[in-house]
């Protein structure tokens, strides 16, 4: 294992309010496993990841959609516990766009990435994003971005049914809200009614042809970029299988070299002077054969543990060692590994040799052990909620994911 400087704790912070997040817990069992003391600033409420043995201390987390303001309070009261200056890890959007904006005002307190201000919110807006890819080359779905009900009907229809609808800025969509941060739409009269709800999602809602799924067709690298630039700690990986079926987030991901992912990945956080943690999402076009980017993410995506390395490496370990001024390890790739979300995939949750649990390790065993009676709530309260709608709802286009952004079409 590398030679990690364990006077320095580590502050994971996660504003969204799904208790199912295992990234979070990844990034828990990760950072403690190397005996550096974790505290977690999220919503345990319901989660398996509050059982775990390697939570030096939870904290309460600011309100789902707090401003930068009250999430800096947050983060100072969490500091004045904590005693001394740790590494800040966010874990999700909302929380790296927030890190970001507070840079100045946190970094006397936290160690941070010095990655150029604003980039987190740029790379993360979705419509951003489309004006990133063209300017560095990297494949993208064509994205249309309308102004008005009317253009949205007119883009879909010339896009061609069906047509993706995304919202620029999922992080600001009303908690408890229907509103999901990608759909497939099948109308033009769907764009026309998903635009009217532009007010209430908070951002700008853009439009993107359609890549049909298909099998080896999704794909994902996350890295970590050092401050001399090299990308550590991570490496390309195949979603074998997602949930919801066909989109959605990773349930068995399988790491799987393919320096047609690895090369634009690079080539871009190059690009774009990235320093930090990083989780792109690709999928193939079955027609070109072209790897188009269709998220990025600048934080650890949930299933980062899929590139734990031979050498004791992963993303949130090699940031940590980084920031610490600690040699980083060469790496040890383990090409086949695979990881499995056991409550998306129960089949696939075997125990065999190069296989990684989410919820389930030996060394932890109250994640795993809680995870299943808590799950069942979880789906009987929201089958209960779908049960009680009223008979005659509006229309709505149809969503991909209910507890996480959809990461691909």
């Amino acid at each position: 294992m590398p030679s990690f400087d364990t006077r320095v704790p580590a502050v994971l912070l996660r504003t969204d309010r799904n208790p199912f997040h295992h990234g979070t817990l990844g990034a828990v069992r990760s950072l403690g496993r190397a005996g550096i003391d974790v505290h977690l600033v999220a919503d345990s409420t319901g989660s398996p990841v509050r059982g775990s043995r390697f939570v030096c201390r939870m904290h309460p987390p600011p309100a789902p959609g707090a401003p930068p303001s009250e999430i800096a309070a947050t983060l100072r009261r969490v500091a004045a516990r904590v005693g001394r200056p740790a590494v800040l890890i966010p874990m999700d959007d909302a929380s790296a766009v927030a890190v970001d904006r507070l840079r100045a005002e946190l970094s006397p307190r936290f160690l941070l990435p010095l990655a150029p201000a604003g980039l987190a919110e740029r790379v993360a807006d979705k419509a951003e994003l489309a004006a990133v890819c063209a300017s560095a080359g990297i494949p993208h779905p064509v994205t249309l971005i309308p102004d008005s009900p009317a253009q949205a009907a007119s883009a879909a229809r010339r896009l061609g049914l069906p047509v993706v609808a995304k919202w620029s800025r999922p992080w600001l969509l009303p908690a408890g809200s229907d509103l999901r941060s990608t759909t497939v739409l099948t109308s033009a009269e769907e764009a026309r009614t998903l635009h009217r709800r532009a007010g209430e999602a908070g951002s700008r809602l853009l439009l993107q042809a359609f890549l049909a799924p298909g099998p080896e067709r999704d794909w994902f690298f996350h890295g970590y970029v050092d401050r001399a630039g090299a990308v550590r700690g991570g490496g390309a990986g195949r979603k074998q299988l997602a949930w919801p079926r066909g989109a959605g987030l990773t349930a068995v991901g399988r790491w799987t070299p393919n320096p047609a992912v690895r090369g634009p990945a690079e080539r871009l956080v190059a690009q774009l002077g990235y320093r930090g943690i990083f989780d792109l999402d690709f999928r193939r076009d079955g027609t070109s054969g072209a790897y188009h980017l269709l998220d990025f993410n600048p934080r650890p995506g949930a299933q980062f543990r899929l590139f734990a390395d031979g050498a004791g490496l992963d993303v949130v370990r090699a940031l940590h060692l980084d920031l610490t001024h600690r040699p980083l390890p060469s790496p040890v790739p383990l090409p086949g590994r695979t990881f499995v979300v056991e409550n998306y995939a129960p089949l696939s949750a075997a125990f065999r040799r190069g296989t990684e649990l989410a919820w389930h390790a030996r060394d932890d065993l109250a994640p795993g052990a809680a995870l299943w009676a808590l799950w069942s709530r979880h789906v009987g309260r929201r089958a209960v909620r779908r049960n009680v709608r009223p008979t005659v709802p509006p229309p709505q286009p149809t969503p991909l994911s209910d507890d996480e952004k959809a990461s691909s079409h």
